[in-house]
């Protein structure tokens, strides 16, 4: 039986990975890379987002996700491979940078 699940299980994995396009695949990734969605404090379309206002030393002071969407690719992938400003590390395969980057520019050609 074990035998027949490891032989079955590769189809089965190759037969569905043709369901989802490029697009569906991206924008899930954005939605849930690991743990917490990209959306959470970059927008749903990485525009940028207030996450909390809050006072600091009598301050008032506010903390945002940054815009995301208007960063070229190289930019982009840096950022994810770096801490910055509460941005938490999601240590990211090359294809998912490249997944994200299309979610945040899907729209990019229809705006030309």
């Amino acid at each position: 039986m074990k035998l027949i699940l490891l032989l079955i299980t590769p189809l089965f994995v190759y037969a569905t990975s043709s369901f989802i396009t490029p697009i569906e695949y991206s924008a899930q990734l954005y939605k849930n890379p690991r743990g917490i969605g990209c959306q959470k404090c970059h927008g749903d379309n990485g525009e940028g987002k207030l996450i909390a206002n809050y006072k600091h030393k009598g301050v008032e002071k506010s903390f945002r996700g940054p815009q995301i969407n208007r960063l070229n690719y190289q930019e982009f992938y840096r950022a994810l491979n770096r801490r910055k400003n509460g941005m938490p590390r999601y240590f990211l395969t090359d294809k998912e940078v490249a997944a994200l980057y299309l979610h945040l520019h899907k729209n990019d050609k229809k705006k030309k």
